[in-house]
């Protein structure tokens, strides 16, 4: 992993990066993509006093940590890392999350929909409603209990539509609210993070990204990540053209039959609303090449919650959704 850390991150004029004596390697465009996330990363730790990186353990944020490590090497990261856990979430997560944590020594803060539910804070209409479009509540308010100035996650423009309107540094007022069309200009990537108490920055350093070059950098830089991901037998009910988890918190429905399918799932987000796909991709190698071949946005394909309401996404963003 130090060796990983300690890639070269400045970009010589030639296009080329030199490896040793006298030999020359092309940069990628993976090596531009992470040159533009630590530009990003470092700029957000230069503007903003008090910093969260939401770390859920999913791919994406994954990456994004990865990134933070190597942006700020040898030094720890700037930042507190933030999760907002539905307490819905897979086990298989929550557990590499704390593993992860853990083993690389970072401060992990946890706040939870069941306590803002608990603390009437989020009410719900029925027990089995899905809490995944309440965590705009539970994140604001960790955002006003901290003071945090900015949060930065690994949200990606060819997820969903209101996601491709985001800025790289994404304004939300004072109640945290976003306003798609009250954003700041961000022309020849310059960035303005200047905030007045109560407002907040959300920063995604890899907006320009996409499903498949999150999975190319993986195994470039051999991340390590939850065994959902890749392929399991797990036993699943078809459901309105998807095929739906069976656990206790989504059995089947009476008429439903339960199968045992080979899946795996492209996200990882609360048990209630993420759907897996068939797959038999075992390796990073396979997951590359299903992603090349697959024409479904990943969560087009696996978010039932958005696929229940086209503007969904877009709704919670307006809320303080991330």
């Amino acid at each position: 992993m130090i060796e990983t850390l300690e890639r070269i991150t400045e970009t010589p004029a030639s296009g080329d990066r030199m490896q040793g004596a006298g030999a020359w390697q092309v940069w990628t465009h993976l090596d531009a993509l992470e040159m533009e996330a630590i530009f990003i990363l470092r700029e957000i730790a230069s503007e903003c006093g008090n910093v969260a990186l939401l770390f859920s353990g999913g791919k994406d944020s994954a990456v994004v940590l990865r990134l933070a490590e190597k942006a700020f090497h040898p030094e720890p990261i700037p930042f507190t890392l933030l999760h907002v856990d539905t307490e819905h979430n897979f086990p298989e997560v929550i557990a590499f999350r704390d593993r992860t944590v853990a083993d690389r020594g970072h401060r992990l803060v946890v706040r939870s929909v069941g306590d803002s539910i608990r603390r009437g804070r989020v009410r719900l209409r029925h027990p089995d409603e899905p809490r995944n479009p309440h965590q705009s509540v539970t994140l604001l308010d960790a955002i006003a209990e901290f003071a945090f100035d900015a949060c930065i996650g690994g949200a990606r423009r060819d997820e969903e539509k209101a996601r491709a309107k985001e800025r790289v540094f994404s304004f939300r007022d004072e109640f945290g609210q976003w306003d798609p069309k009250n954003q700041r200009p961000e022309l020849w990537a310059l960035y303005n993070g200047r905030v007045h108490p109560g407002e907040n920055i959300r920063v995604f350093p890899i907006s320009n990204w996409t499903e498949l070059d999150v999975w190319q950098y993986i195994s470039r830089e051999d991340i390590d990540l939850p065994s959902l991901y890749f392929s399991h037998v797990r036993p699943v009910v078809e459901r309105a053209g998807a095929l739906v988890p069976v656990s206790a918190l989504t059995p089947a429905r009476e008429g439903e039959t339960v199968v045992e399918r080979s899946v795996r799932f492209r996200t990882v987000g609360d048990i209630t609303c993420t759907a897996p796909v068939a797959s038999e991709a075992r390796t990073v190698e396979d997951v590359i090449l299903e992603t090349m071949q697959t024409r479904l946005t990943e969560r087009g394909a696996t978010r039932l919650d958005d696929q229940a309401n086209e503007a969904a996404m877009e709704l919670r963003k307006r809320e303080g959704y991330f």
